[in-house]
């Protein structure tokens, strides 16, 4: 077995202290206006922007550097017609009785329900899924490590991404989902974890308070 190929680190950038720190906060300050949107404008989204944005979320860290992930990008209008009646019917039984009331409790603040419009009027959906297993050299099967945090560390570039460029998201998980492999023609050896919903706002578009409060840094992290 030989060892790996390295490389030097050259696309590294160091920074004074000082602007270190200002560019901390500075990305902070920018991702803290993001917020979660359910209210779409049906504007159309250039392709290349949501391209960008995917080989961005495609840098993320992965299990063995594995990638264990495929995002399914659905704009046509018939097919997101046809998730937004799957999904419903999902929606419909969780809110009618399969989620348990302290779960609708939580969620109650922001104001959710079983109707899912935004499905089919926001320009761009992307189907995210988690890969089991990839194709090594010669067509090898190759088992994945850590695909639950593979992919979301790849959402949350996805999403900063979309948010960078000017774009407004929904993290949506119907559940199950297995409707999305069909709709989307992936594999069933493929699990799909969100449905992400990319766009501009409309007009109108109103937010939940409850949803732009976080918790204070002392409550999110400890230093030992």
């Amino acid at each position: 077995m030989t060892g790996p190929v390295l490389e030097s680190l050259s696309a590294y950038r160091s920074y004074p202290p000082e602007e270190m720190i200002a560019r901390a906060k500075a990305f902070y300050e920018d991702i803290r206006r993001r917020r979660t949107v359910r209210d779409f404008s049906d504007k159309p989204v250039p392709r290349e922007t949501v391209e960008y944005a995917l080989l961005a979320a495609g840098t993320a860290p992965s299990g063995a550097n594995l990638q264990p992930w495929h995002f399914a990008v659905i704009v046509d209008p018939d097919a997101k017609h046809r998730i937004r009646e799957e999904a419903e019917v999902e929606e419909r039984e969780f809110y009618n009785g399969r989620a348990p009331q302290e779960w609708l409790d939580a969620l109650a603040p922001l104001g959710t329900d079983a109707s899912k419009p935004f499905l089919e009027t926001a320009p761009v959906l992307i189907a995210i899924f988690g890969q089991r297993s990839s194709e090594g050299p010669g067509g090898k099967k190759v088992k994945n490590y850590y695909v639950p945090e593979s992919v979301g560390i790849a959402t949350g570039f996805l999403i900063a991404a979309l948010h960078e460029a000017g774009l407004v998201t929904l993290t949506h998980t119907p559940s199950p989902m297995g409707f999305l492999n069909e709709i989307c023609r992936r594999p069933e050896t493929e699990k799909p974890y969100i449905l992400l919903v990319a766009g501009y706002p409309a007009e109108d578009c109103k937010v939940p308070v409850h949803g732009g409060i976080k918790k204070p840094l002392e409550a999110i992290a400890s230093w030992i």
